[in-house]
This record gives C-alpha cells, sequence and structure tokens, in this order.
C-alpha cells in the first residue's frame, strides 16, 4: 500500500451528535458494508452500546473511496470514555469535528477538539442533522467559525440519516486529511518495524489480538515479533484489517491501521501503548505510547457468591485488556470476602463494567459506595516522620488524631447552557462548593436566545453523586458538562461509619463532609431501614461519625404469640411467658448478629 494514498481520521462529537450514523452512511457510500447488511449503529459491536444508544468503545474500520484507502475510528462522546478518544486521535492524522444542527456546540464537542488540537490534526468541521425541522444551521456554523477560527464555507453539512453531504465530506477527508508522515529511511523496507498498539481484545482461541497503527516499516504473517516495554517475544499468526470485521490481509505497511494475532494468553504482556517490533530487526527505541491515565471514581468489587472470585478476577483482567483506563487491586473485606478495589474515569464507566462482567463473564457482582482519591498527610512523628498517601477507600482513612490534613481531587467544570439558565446553575454550582471562575457566550444567537459556557472548580466527589441530574433539572434539560482534574485542596472530611445491630459493617462506610455527615447518615440509616430484614430482636441502625452517633434507626423484632396456647388459668401464668419471652430477646439484642443478604447492599448502594 503506498502511504500517500492512506487517509487516517477519527469522528468526534458530544454524545448523540450522531458520530455512528454518520459513520454507517460512510461505510454504506463506500461499499464496505452492502446495504442488506447494514444495521443501525454497525460500529458498536456490543449489545449494552445498542441498547443506550451510545459508543463505548473505539472502533476502527478500514474503507476506500476514489482510488483512496480511509482509515475512520469511531469514538465515544460521553465524559467517561474520553481515553478511548486520546487513544484514537493518536493513531490518525485528521479528525471530523461533528456537531448537531438542533443543539449546537456542547461542553464535549469543546473537550475533543482541544484533545485533537492537542495532537496536531487537521480539523474538518461538521454540521450534523440538517434534515431535521429543528435544525439550525446558519447558528451552528457561526458558533463553529468562532470556535475554531475557520472561513465559513469550511463547514460542511451533511446528515448522517439521509446521507446528504457525506460524499462531499469523504471528498474533503482526502483532499485535507495529511497522508501518514513518510519514515525516516529511504524506503520503508529498509526500515525497522514499529507499531503502536491502541487497542486490543482477547479471544479464547486465539488469545490476545493487538490493534495496532503501523509507523515505520512492516509487518506481515508469520513474522517473528516482540514487544519492547513489555520485552516479550510473539508470533504474527495472523495480520489483517477491519471491514469491519476483521479480515485477513498478506501484511500491515507504513500508515496502516489493523491488528495482529499473537496467540498471547499472559493477557498482562499485552499492554495498550507498546510498541511492536521484529524480532530478528528490532528497531532502536521505542515510539512514545499513551500517557497514564488516572482514575477519578475507586468502588470495591466483590462476587455475590464466594466461588466466583476467581472468575470475577479473570473477567475483570480481560475487561483490562480492552479498556486501558481500568485499573484493579486485590481488596479483602469482614463482610464481603475478597474482591477488588477498581478505579474509573467516572460512574457511569463503573456501571458499564459492572454490566460487561455480567453479560460477558457471567458474574454478578457487589459494588461497595463509590469514593475519590483523597491525599492524607499524618502527624509528623519522631520515628516515621510526616509520611503522604493516597486513600482510596474509607477503611483506610486513618484516625483522625492522626491526620495533619486532607486533601480531595478538585475538577474545572464547563457548563454549556442557554443563557436563561445561568443563575440556576451558578446557584448549583455554589451549594456543591463551587468556586466561581468565568461565564464565556458563543456567538449566533439573539440576544435571550445565546448560550454560555459556565467555568467553575468544583470538587470531584460533588460532581459525581447527583450533580448531573441536578443539572439537567435546572436547565429543563439543555445543559451539557464536561470536566477534567486540576489537582487537590484541602478537605474537611471524615469517615462515616454504619452499624447494624453495634457491628460496623465496612461495605457501608463512606468519606463525608463533616458539616454533612448528619444529613447523609440520617439518609442511609432510612434507606437500610427499609431493607433489611426483621429479626427476633430489636435491630438498630446507627450512622456514626468517630465515637458520636449521628443518626438511628430501629427495626421493631418479630413476635411469636407466645401465650397462644394458654386457655383460662391464673393471669400470672401468661406474665410469666411474657416476661421470660422479653428476658430472651434482651439477651438476643445484646449479643445478636445480623446477617445481611447481597440484596441489602445492592438496593442501597444502587445509584
Amino acid at each position: 500500500m503506498i502511504a500517500n494514498r492512506i487517509r487516517n481520521f477519527c469522528i468526534v462529537a458530544h454524545i448523540d451528535h450522531g458520530k455512528s450514523t454518520l459513520a454507517d452512511r460512510m461505510l454504506e457510500l463506500t461499499g464496505t458494508v452492502a446495504k442488506r447488511d447494514l444495521k443501525e449503529q454497525t460500529l458498536d459491536q456490543m449489545d449494552i452500546e445498542r441498547e443506550r444508544g451510545i459508543t463505548i468503545k473505539l472502533a476502527p474500520v478500514r474503507m476506500q473511496w476514489k482510488e483512496h484507502t480511509l482509515h475512520l475510528i469511531d469514538t465515544p462522546g460521553h465524559v467517561d470514555f474520553t481515553y478511548e478518544v486520546s487513544r484514537s486521535l493518536a493513531a490518525v492524522e485528521g479528525a471530523v469535528l461533528l456537531v448537531d444542527a438542533t443543539q449546537g456546540v456542547q461542553a464535549q464537542t469543546i473537550a475533543n477538539l482541544y484533545l485533537a488540537l492537542g495532537e496536531d490534526l487537521t480539523i474538518i468541521p461538521a454540521v450534523n442533522k440538517i434534515d431535521l425541522p429543528a435544525a439550525d444551521v446558519e447558528r451552528t456554523r457561526v458558533e463553529l467559525v468562532q470556535l475554531l477560527g475557520c472561513a465559513p464555507e469550511e463547514v460542511h453539512f451533511v446528515s448522517g440519516k439521509t446521507g446528504e453531504g457525506v460524499a462531499e465530506l469523504l471528498d474533503a477527508i482526502v483532499e485535507r486529511v495529511p497522508p501518514p508522515a513518510a519514515s525516516s529511511q529511504p524506503t520503508a523496507v529498509s526500515t525497522a518495524l514499529r507499531a503502536v498498539i491502541f487497542d486490543s481484545v482477547y479471544d479464547d482461541y486465539r488469545g490476545v489480538i493487538a490493534y495496532v497503527r503501523v509507523v515505520d516499516g512492516g509487518v506481515a504473517k508469520g513474522d517473528r515479533l516482540r514487544l519492547m516495554a513489555a520485552d516479550a517475544a510473539i508470533d504474527a499468526l495472523e495480520v489483517g484489517s477491519f471491514f469491519p470485521s476483521r479480515t485477513p490481509l498478506p501484511s500491515l505497511g507504513v500508515g496502516e491501521i489493523g491488528y495482529i494475532v499473537t496467540g498471547m494468553k499472559d493477557i498482562r504482556a499485552v499492554r495498550v501503548g507498546d510498541t511492536v517490533t521484529d524480532r530478528d530487526h528490532p528497531a532502536s527505541r521505542s515510539l512514545p505510547g499513551y500517557a497514564d491515565v488516572k482514575p477519578m471514581v475507586y468502588a470495591g468489587i466483590f462476587p455475590k457468591r464466594a466461588d466466583d472470585t476467581e472468575r470475577l478476577r479473570d473477567g475483570i483482567e480481560q475487561l483490562r485488556l480492552n479498556d486501558a483506563s481500568l485499573t484493579f487491586e486485590p481488596e479483602r473485606s469482614a463482610a464481603l470476602g475478597v474482591g477488588f478495589r477498581c478505579g474509573f474515569l467516572g460512574l457511569l464507566h463503573l456501571e458499564v463494567f459492572q454490566e460487561r462482567l455480567r453479560r460477558e463473564h457471567g458474574v454478578d457482582v457487589i459494588v461497595t459506595v463509590p469514593s475519590v482519591a483523597y491525599r492524607v498527610r499524618s502527624q509528623k512523628s519522631e520515628v516515621s516522620g510526616q509520611r503522604e498517601e493516597i486513600v482510596r477507600s474509607p477503611q483506610a482513612l486513618p484516625d483522625p488524631s492522626h491526620i495533619e490534613s486532607v486533601e480531595e481531587p478538585w475538577v474545572r467544570t464547563d457548563i454549556v447552557t442557554p443563557e436563561q439558565y445561568v443563575g440556576a446553575l451558578m446557584q448549583l454550582c455554589q451549594e456543591k462548593r463551587g468556586i466561581y471562575q468565568t461565564t464565556e457566550y458563543l456567538a449566533g444567537g439573539l440576544e435571550g436566545s445565546r448560550r454560555a459556557i459556565v467555568k467553575y472548580d468544583l470538587p470531584l466527589s460533588a460532581v459525581l453523586v447527583d450533580f448531573y441530574d441536578r443539572m439537567k433539572s435546572a436547565s429543563q434539560g439543555y445543559a451539557s458538562m464536561n470536566y477534567e482534574l486540576t489537582g487537590y485542596r484541602p478537605a474537611d472530611v471524615r469517615r462515616l461509619d454504619i452499624l447494624v445491630a453495634g457491628e460496623p459493617v465496612e461495605a457501608l462506610s463512606g468519606i463525608v463532609y463533616e458539616d454533612e455527615a448528619a444529613s447523609v447518615g440520617r439518609r442511609m440509616v432510612e434507606r437500610l431501614k427499609g431493607v433489611i430484614p426483621r429479626q427476633q430482636f430489636e435491630v438498630r441502625i446507627q450512622a456514626a461519625l468517630g465515637g458520636k452517633i449521628v443518626a438511628s434507626e430501629r427495626i421493631a423484632p418479630l413476635r411469636k404469640d407466645v401465650t397462644a396456647k394458654l386457655y383460662g388459668g391464673d393471669v400470672t401464668r401468661k406474665m410469666k411467658l411474657l416476661e421470660k419471652q422479653k428476658k430472651g430477646k434482651k439477651q438476643m439484642r445484646a449479643g445478636g448478629h445480623v446477617d445481611l443478604p447481597p440484596e441489602v447492599y445492592v438496593s442501597v448502594l444502587r445509584r
């Protein structure tokens, strides 16, 4: 394949702006997929993607258009899957920035644009859904011109549903997106192979299948290869590309995107960002790879059935291969047994992970209260000096008497909203301990119908719980948001313990602001009261902050009628039986233990 006949690009946009539908029309127009085989969201392979109507995984595909080979990578739009977008952008030379004509520029539109500019990509702006009656094409074009600083005629108008304007967009991709950078050597044959792994999947029969972008040299079936970072030897059992299903090819050359079947059974050896080179003629240095992603949310993942622990481990390792932003480490809980402390980029990421475990690996799990990572600085001592550690779970938070300071992660939040809702959204951010930064207005609307970008610094923990739902309510569904980590700031937080019958339940503990502990504790004990089964003795449910009880509820005991067998006689016989029952219940309350079924954790911790 001649490199200057190749164009590598991806489609980036805010969630639900029509990326996957536009990709369907491109597949149809280029003849990559026959019209009878096309279905909605062809590149979304997982059932959960189709059910939710969102893209979760990046999806590469190879197309032919007017004697050029086009490699498209379809990307997710949700902020929780930004790492998928960043890896896709690093594997291409151009990006189609897609904007819904009925909604205009949104928060993730801006965020993805900055990611693309950071990779120095050629940006092709396009307005989608122009066929809809509510489409405001001219206003959207003005917003894109203001955002990019481009000429108005450079903005393309397309309809992913009808196919209008898609052929012209493909022509623009061929004309404006540069071909892959030429190798440093005179010919591709004399250049040592260097291919970066941007994604991978696991097959029970074929081992790890690595998705690669060839930067230098070439790779063919049967080549003896080496992974440079892992220092592991592999063989190219098969090479090929995506049409959009994996299809074998004789070889892959410079600039091509495809896959290599490695046969590797050791999942941990093949890592995203590693460089593949020839084992006999290796490259002198590896490619830059990708920056390590830092999880924002941590939660304990435990199997509902104790004998599913090994299956859970295997499932997480396979998902980790396919999801480079996931982190995990073993964790043990007195209440839930052996499990894993996993790191995610957000709550949607956590929910998708939980659903994929259930569907793809047959493991039902219990998820503990999600928390962020706190930076804790201990009191200085003569023995150990002063230590600083990252605390990811409530159980790891030291006693307050040993803590000098606690810092929590903060994020810079961009909220795009019609200007009439700015006041309500600013009030919401203030309630969430936000610090106001600035408000900017987008051009293209009349006075009173313009849209604003409200920028706030917020604690990450405030954004993760119910912020999104309240933001949608405050803006009648029109606002959208994006956030990125900015650093750590001091926080006045404590561990809130939940006690059932006097025994702390680790899985229900959480880290809360001290001034909100009472209200949070009250909500927890009220929810628990509704789901814990009644016992033969009175059960007290308490929320404790250190040694202080801040909220309490009681579950009345089951009561058996011990006097049912009596008939007539002296009343003292009845009183003796009731007194005996009362004494027995008192003894059970003093030493009784309540076994909480997994359903209790699931119902209480369900977000």
